[in-house]
């Protein structure tokens, strides 16, 4: 039987949100049709299953042909060939660069290779993120890391211009670039309960205060690269450990603060004389002994204010500096 078809013609590109999202996330056309039928297009639109797979497949093509111009953005709003409201470029281009929290939490730190990208599988299938859709975020990965890795500027804005990407996906980015030229490992088995939102906070503080950008706004690399002269600067910091006359006045001066203020006064005496701040390391003890998220809280603001009392303790702005860092991303990452 013949199926009639009314045809209209005009030059505003026709784009459903629904089927370009099952386009990103990896689904066949056969796939997404089946969904969409689920879905009860077919009902909604009194249309056959052949004139369903007619227009997903049209979609599909459009898709295929806009994404080259979605790779570098500002092209988009450039080109001629597809008639496409700036509100809905701005809806294209961010839904392309969106990104699944399982999939990036597996990818965050290691390096954006050839050798990372022949993981993509086994990722697929631990985080159930079908295999073309890993192999397109970790594609956007590495191509905002290649645009951006020698800019000048700030890192997020750098982002933001280049891809037109909103504050909050430009930030997210960042901090992957971030995480992937430093090479934080973030696959630690102690480490696996925190979220990928819990460490682009603290790229975000690592960022703020202990890059190159942090002093100078004006420099390459400025947000990726973590200040060297700092980093050589923290090595003075030592001393509140291996200067025993130091370490019990700290451990004195915490402890006069806190007794009185908490049930877990015990507990933070023992802790007061802790040798590091590697998270996990301090985190999970202090889950183990049962401390609020409001005794971690008071504990860390008196064992930093403590240290400013101290006579021979000469490098302030360098701990303020530390522990500022230290400080907001053990409160994130700590929860009661």
């Amino acid at each position: 039987m013949a199926v009639e078809l009314d045809v209209f013609v005009g030059n505003t590109t026709i784009m459903d949100e629904e089927v370009y999202q099952l386009w990103l996330d990896g689904y066949t056309v056969n796939d997404a049709v089946k969904v969409r039928m689920e879905g009860g297009v077919l009902e909604e639109f009194e249309a056959s299953a052949d004139v369903l797979l007619s227009d997903t497949m049209d979609q599909y093509r459009t898709f295929q042909m806009c994404e080259r111009l979605l790779h570098s953005p500002a092209k988009l709003a450039n080109q001629l060939l597809f008639q496409i409201p700036p509100h809905r470029q701005a809806i294209l281009i961010e839904r392309y660069y969106a990104f699944d929290d399982a999939f990036v939490r597996e990818v965050l730190g290691k390096k954006l290779s050839k050798g990372t990208k022949k993981d993509l599988d086994d990722i697929s299938a631990k985080t159930s993120v079908t295999l073309k859709s890993c192999r397109r975020q970790f594609d956007n990965f590495k191509r905002v890391f290649k645009v951006v890795e020698e800019l000048k500027g700030p890192l997020v804005e750098n982002i933001r211009q280049h891809f037109l990407l909103s504050d909050k996906l430009a930030r997210d980015y960042a901090a992957i670039v971030f995480f992937a030229n430093n090479r934080f490992e973030t696959g630690k088995r102690k480490l696996q309960y925190l979220t990928f939102q819990d460490f682009a906070f603290c790229a975000g503080q690592l960022i703020n205060s202990w890059t190159i950008g942090a002093v100078d706004n004006m420099v390459e690399d400025m947000d990726v690269d973590l200040d060297k002269e700092f980093l050589q600067e923290l090595k003075e910091l030592k001393i509140l450990i291996t200067d025993k006359d130091l370490l019990d006045q700290h451990k004195s001066l915490v402890c006069t603060a806190l007794r009185g203020k908490t049930k877990a006064f015990n507990e933070m005496e023992a802790r007061a004389n802790f040798k590091a701040f590697a998270f996990e390391t301090f985190i999970e003890p202090c889950r183990s002994d049962r401390w609020t998220a409001s005794d971690m809280r008071l504990y860390l603001t008196h064992y930093t204010n403590s240290a400013h009392i101290l006579d021979t303790f000469k490098h302030q702005v360098v701990w303020d500096r530390y522990m500022g860092v230290i400080k907001s991303c053990i409160f994130k990452m700590y929860h009661d």
